[in-house]
């Protein structure tokens, strides 16, 4: 199970290899997605908090990139956080998830992105659940639903 100091290193040292890559263009990501979809997934954008009934359900299931489908959360380790956005506290494989540093608006963070295709998730926090304390904030518009 990764801890934050593993999800720092992770992000400063460099990421596990993927079990596979997608990439598209421009002009194929664009004709794939919703605008919201491309703007959070494809240029590191955020929703809106709570504009998503995700947040509040808690069903059994698994959650997938909505790009290029890779498996990324299992329902289980989701959680509600308080903050407006779907919170889980690890991702379903190691690689499923790579980490980027992200030292924008003036705040030092962990960025998450799909490891299969990029696709911009969200953010990773050291101030989750145990056992890993960790909390993944994902854009709901990133992920879908697959079982």
């Amino acid at each position: 199970m990764l801890n934050w100091k593993e999800v720092v290193r992770l992000s400063r040292e460099g990421n596990v290899p993927p079990v596979k890559r997608v990439e598209k263009t421009t002009f194929e990501w664009r004709e794939q997605l919703s605008e919201e979809q491309y703007r959070v997934t494809r240029t590191a954008g955020t929703e809106r908090p709570f504009s998503s009934e995700m947040c509040t359900k808690f069903e059994p299931g698994i959650y997938a990139c909505v790009c290029c489908n890779a498996l990324l959360f299992n329902a289980s380790d989701k959680f509600d956080s308080g903050t407006g956005w779907p919170s889980f506290n690890q991702p379903l494989t190691p690689e499923a998830i790579a980490y980027n540093s992200d030292e924008s608006h003036g705040m030092i963070r962990v960025e998450t992105v799909c490891n299969v295709c990029d696709a911009h998730l969200g953010h990773v926090f050291p101030d989750g659940p145990a056992p890993s304390g960790l909390r993944y904030c994902i854009n709901a518009v990133a992920l879908k639903k697959v079982g």
